[in-house]
C-alpha cells in the first residue's frame, strides 16, 4: 500500500506529491490525462504573485501584505476568506527557494506594460517549463506516476479515504490528495451553472476553455455528491475576454486580447457596456469574460487605433484592420450608423490629460455612461483595429471547503487522511474575480499544505497499525 496518493497532475498535486516524498512518505500520482498533455492549467501559467517588504531576487521594490490582501479584497468584492488568503499572501513570500530547489528558473524583472514586475515572479520558459521541472524532480525522488489515470470514485468510510477508483482497478493508500481540477471542461455542468438568459440563450454554448480538455469535474462531483463540504458559486469561474478565433480547448495566454483599456469594447449592437479604464489590466482582465457573457451572442469586440499599437502584448491573431470606423464596422459584422454613433459620443466625452499606460492618469470621460475613468483618448488615427471577443475559461471557483490544514470536511468535521488543493478549493479564496497570478500562488500554497499533511497522516496510520499488529 502506498502512504499518499495524489490524484490529480498540476501544480498543486505536483507541489503536494513532492512535499510528501521529502517528508518521507511513499507517493503515487495519478494524472488523467496522457504525458504530453500533463500538467493541467499549469502548462498555460507564467507567474506566480509574491509577498515581498523589499526588493527580493526577481521582485522589485516591495510588495507587501496588506496590499496583497487589499488587492485581493477588491477583485473577489470581499468573497473570501481572509484567514486562508493571507496564509496564501505569506506563503507566496517563502516558497521561490523550494521550487528553485526543484528545478523551476525565474527570469529577471519584467518591465513595459504588464505592470507586473513588482508584484509576480515569472517562470522562465513558462508553466509548462515549470510543470517538466517538477516531473523531472518528482521522478528522481522516487514518486510514481501513471498518466491516463482518470480517477472515477473514492471509497470513502466515515470522512476517511479508503481507496481511489479507475473503473475496476482499486488504489489503497494510508492518505489521499485531491488535486484533479474544477469542471470548465464540463460543457453540461456549465450549462447548468450558467442556465438560460432572458434572451433565450444557453450562454455556456458559446464559452471557449483556455484551459484543459481533461476537467471534467468528475472528482469535484463525486465529492459534491458525497457529502463533502462545499463553497463558491458554481457560475464563478476565471473567466477572461479571449479571440473569438481561438481554439475550443488549450489556447493559453496567447489568445487573450490586451488592448481592452486602450480603446472601448462594444457589443454586438455596437454599443459600450462597462468602464475600459477602470484599472490596471492585470487586475481586471479576469472580469471581461463574465462582462461579454452577459451580452447578447456572448461576444464583444475590443476597438482601438494606431495609437495604442505596440502598447500592449500582441495576441496570436492579427486584429481586423480597416481605414475607416465604417470600413472597421463592416468587416466586424456591426451596425456602421451605431457604431460610429458610438466612437463619436465617446471621442466627444474624452478629456485627455498626460496619457501613462503605467499608472492610473487623468484620461478620463466626462458626461458619458458608462464613463471610462482612465486612459481615454480620441480613438481617431487610422488604421483602426477591431478584436471579436468570447468568454474564455480558466478555471471554476465551486470547491471544497477548507481550513488551514486543507482538510476535506464533512458537515464541518475535517477529515484526517482526505486533502485537497489547487483549483478545488481556490473557490476558499477566490469567491469571484481574480488578480495575474493568484491562482498558482493558492495550488503552491496548499499543495504545499496538503502534501505535509497527508505525509503525516500516513505516518499516523502506519504508526496505529504497528501498534495494533503488537498489542
Amino acid at each position: 500500500m502506498v502512504d499518499v496518493l495524489v490524484v490529480g497532475g498540476g501544480n498543486a498535486a505536483l507541489c503536494a506529491a513532492l512535499m510528501a516524498r521529502e517528508a518521507g512518505a511513499s507517493v503515487l500520482l495519478l494524472e488523467a490525462a496522457p504525458q504530453e498533455w500533463r500538467g493541467g492549467n499549469s502548462q498555460h501559467t507564467r507567474n506566480l504573485r509574491c509577498m515581498h517588504d523589499a526588493p527580493q531576487d526577481v521582485l522589485i521594490d516591495a510588495y507587501p501584505e496588506e496590499e496583497y490582501w487589499q488587492d485581493l479584497l477588491k477583485v473577489t468584492g470581499g468573497l473570501t476568506n481572509e484567514h486562508l488568503a493571507r496564509l496564501v499572501i505569506r506563503e507566496s513570500s517563502t516558497c521561490r527557494d523550494w521550487m528553485r530547489r526543484h528545478g523551476v528558473n525565474f527570469q529577471p524583472p519584467l518591465s513595459g506594460a504588464l505592470h507586473v514586475a513588482r508584484t509576480n515572479a515569472f517562470f522562465m520558459g513558462g508553466g509548462k517549463a515549470l510543470v517538466n521541472a517538477y516531473y523531472r524532480s518528482a521522478e528522481a525522488l522516487g514518486v510514481k506516476i501513471r498518466y491516463n489515470a482518470p480517477v472515477d470514485s473514492l471509497e470513502l468510510e466515515d470522512g476517511r479515504f479508503v481507496a481511489a477508483r479507475i473503473g475496476q482497478e482499486r488504489i489503497e493508500a494510508r492518505a489521499c490528495v485531491l488535486a484533479a481540477g474544477g469542471f470548465e471542461s464540463n460543457r453540461e455542468w456549465l450549462r447548468e451553472a450558467w442556465g438560460q438568459n432572458e434572451r433565450g440563450e444557453w450562454p455556456a454554448d458559446n464559452f471557449l476553455i483556455r484551459g484543459t480538455r481533461f476537467n471534467m469535474g468528475v472528482l469535484l462531483k463525486f465529492m459534491l455528491d458525497a457529502g463533502a463540504d462545499s463553497i463558491g458559486d458554481p457560475s464563478q469561474s476565471h473567466c477572461v475576454a479571449i479571440d473569438a478565433r481561438a481554439p475550443l480547448y488549450d489556447g493559453g495566454i496567447c489568445t487573450r486580447i490586451d488592448c481592452v483599456s486602450l480603446g472601448v469594447v462594444v457589443n454586438r449592437e455596437a454599443v459600450r457596456f462597462y468602464d475600459e479604464g477602470e484599472d490596471f489590466w492585470p487586475k481586471r482582465y479576469a472580469i471581461w469574460g463574465r462582462l461579454t457573457a452577459m451580452q447578447p451572442g456572448q461576444i464583444a469586440y475590443s476597438i482601438i487605433d494606431a495609437k495604442a499599437v505596440g502598447r500592449f502584448m500582441p495576441p496570436v491573431f492579427p486584429g481586423v484592420k480597416a481605414d475607416t470606423l465604417p470600413e472597421l464596422a463592416e468587416k466586424l459584422g456591426l451596425d456602421p450608423a451605431t457604431f460610429e454613433q458610438t466612437i463619436r459620443q465617446y471621442n466627444e466625452s474624452c478629456r485627455v490629460g498626460k496619457f501613462d499606460h503605467t499608472a492610473l492618469d487623468d484620461c478620463h470621460t466626462e458626461g458619458l455612461t458608462p464613463a471610462k475613468t482612465h486612459w481615454a483618448r480620441p480613438i481617431d488615427t487610422a488604421p483602426f483595429y477591431g478584436y471579436a471577443l468570447r468568454p474564455g475559461i480558466t478555471f471554476t471557483y465551486l470547491g471544497l471547503k477548507v481550513d488551514d490544514t486543507a482538510a476535506v470536511r464533512f458537515n464541518d468535521q475535517p477529515s484526517d487522511n482526505l486533502f485537497v488543493a489547487g483549483e478545488m478549493m481556490a473557490g476558499n479564496v477566490l469567491g469571484k474575480g481574480y488578480t495575474a497570478g493568484v491562482g498558482m500562488s493558492i495550488g503552491t500554497a496548499f499543495g504545499r499544505i496538503a502534501g505535509t499533511r497527508a505525509a503525516a497522516a500516513a505516518r499516523r496510520q502506519q504508526l496505529a497499525g504497528a501498534q495494533h499488529e503488537a498489542a
